[in-house]
């Protein structure tokens, strides 16, 4: 027996209920701010920081002319300082050139490094013309500069025939020839020893030293 069914019909969905509007907030919100502002009337705002360091200018380079006063002040004690047994004793035998007229100590203050170093040159490998040139041009380009105290490396002779050193003496014979040149002796041993010569040169052009 056939039976038959009818299509099953789902009842319609009843439609949800529109929900409520959200319930505004402009109003809560405008009291909390009016009693923010109320509550913070009187705080003062904090003056701002600095993030950035302030550091002080480095200080200014020494000036010239102290480096020349003390220089003078040296010469000067030289000249009319008298010469002490110690002085005679480090003088020795070694050879040595004073200018007339100056005093001993001047040569022997020299020969202690009582002058600070301020230029060499370096006649090592030179001929005899090379290191006369090299040796005016130095001394020139020292003067210019302002400088008192000067060394110049002529070498020991040790590679030379007799192990004599030829640039050892010419150099000795020009320094003393020339007017610039107040006194030089033999540098010490922590200087260049025999191989070397420390120079003293007269104040530069213009220049007056300081009275004792």
């Amino acid at each position: 027996m056939r039976v038959w069914e009818a299509a099953h019909t789902p009842p319609a969905a009843t439609p949800a209920p529109a929900s409520a509007p959200a319930a505004t907030t402009t109003v809560p919100q405008a009291a909390d701010l009016a009693l923010f502002q109320n509550v913070m009337s009187d705080v003062q705002p904090l003056a701002p920081r600095h993030t950035r360091v302030e550091l002080a200018p480095p200080p200014p380079a020494p000036a010239p002319l102290k480096r020349h006063a003390d220089d003078s002040a040296t010469l000067q004690e030289s000249l009319h300082a008298p010469l002490s047994f110690e002085d005679r004793l480090e003088m020795g035998d070694e050879a040595a050139f004073l200018r007339p007229g100056l005093p001993r100590r001047v040569l022997a203050d020299l020969r202690r490094g009582r002058w600070v170093l301020q230029g060499e040159v370096d006649l090592h490998g030179l001929n005899r013309e090379e290191a006369r040139t090299a040796l005016a041009h130095f001394l020139h380009t020292s003067l210019q500069r302002g400088r008192r105290c000067v060394r110049v490396i002529h070498g020991k002779g040790l590679g030379s025939p007799g192990r004599f050193s030829i640039l050892k003496q010419l150099s000795r014979g020009w320094l003393a020839q020339r007017e610039e040149i107040l006194a030089f002796c033999q540098a010490g041993p922590h200087a260049g020893g025999s191989g070397a010569l420390l120079v003293l040169l007269r104040a530069p052009a213009g220049s007056r030293e300081r009275q004792g």
